[in-house]
């Protein structure tokens, strides 16, 4: 069981929902980034969603795209978002952290070089969003043989006959995308959710979470009244883009957790 697997069943066993919390590695440095990061289990986060900052990425919003900007203008490296996760694991052998992000840098690196690196770090799961369940020698396959979680996107446009191949390789949880289109775009309503997530977990044992547009506690109580749990990504990014301290950042954290913690 890798550490994701874990902390499911824990959830489970307590009756409780997960909450996950997405930073950009290295925004708006390295050191405060590393702090927020460390911050984040005392502040209620049942998983670490860490992104790592690309040129181009495709599926974040505006909020996110700037996190990334900071982050590589700051100096942030692939290299050092793995040195983050070894320096994190030093006082936290427990909280999973799963690495989100695009394929580039991954395949610039070599997959195999890539893999060994991530485990040795500490690192549980892999989010990559722009290679389809097609390409999974590319990735996935190799990941999950060397012990890490591929966790895989459904959106609102996965239908019935393309869920099965969404589904088939996917391992940890499953990333339910709540919106048609960009992070941090819109707010997602519960009554729309419920039966997509149904007709996913009545697909696969997998929990599902429940991502993009959730900015307060309220919405992450009501959204995990319908799921598995909820992501937060834009509304914690966007504390950091204004130069809020860590110590703020990480009370805003705590409020969220705890609305989802309340489902």
């Amino acid at each position: 069981m890798t550490r994701i697997d874990q902390k499911f069943a824990q959830l489970r066993a307590e009756g409780r929902k997960g909450f996950v919390a997405y930073v950009m590695a290295g925004d708006p440095d390295y050191a405060t980034s590393l702090e927020i990061v460390k911050g984040l289990p005392g502040a209620g986060v049942d998983f670490i969603e860490l992104g790592m900052p690309f040129t181009d990425p495709m599926a974040d919003g505006p909020t996110i795209q700037l996190a990334g900007q900071r982050a590589l203008e700051g100096g942030q490296t692939l290299q050092k978002t793995l040195d983050m996760v070894t320096e994190f694991r030093k006082g936290d052998d427990t909280t999973p952290i799963v690495m989100m992000g695009y394929y580039n840098p991954i395949y610039s690196r070599g997959v195999e070089r890539f893999l060994a690196d991530a485990v040795a770090a500490g690192i549980d799961g892999l989010i990559v969003v722009d290679l389809p369940p097609e390409e999974d020698s590319e990735l996935c396959l190799p990941a999950q043989a060397a012990g890490l979680n591929f966790i895989r996107l459904a959106t609102p446009t996965t239908d019935d006959a393309r869920l099965p191949k969404v589904l088939q390789n996917t391992s940890g949880f499953v990333y339910y995308v709540s919106i048609t289109g960009i992070t941090g775009a819109a707010a997602p309503q519960p009554v729309d959710i419920a039966p997509d997530v149904a007709r996913i977990k009545a697909a696969t044992d997998l929990p599902v979470m429940v991502g993009f547009g959730i900015s307060t506690p309220e919405a992450a109580e009501a959204i995990c009244g319908v799921a598995d749990g909820c992501i937060v990504g834009s509304a914690i990014v966007k504390l950091i883009g204004e130069g809020k301290s860590p110590a703020e950042v990480l009370a805003r954290v705590a409020d969220l957790a705890a609305g989802a913690h309340r489902a």
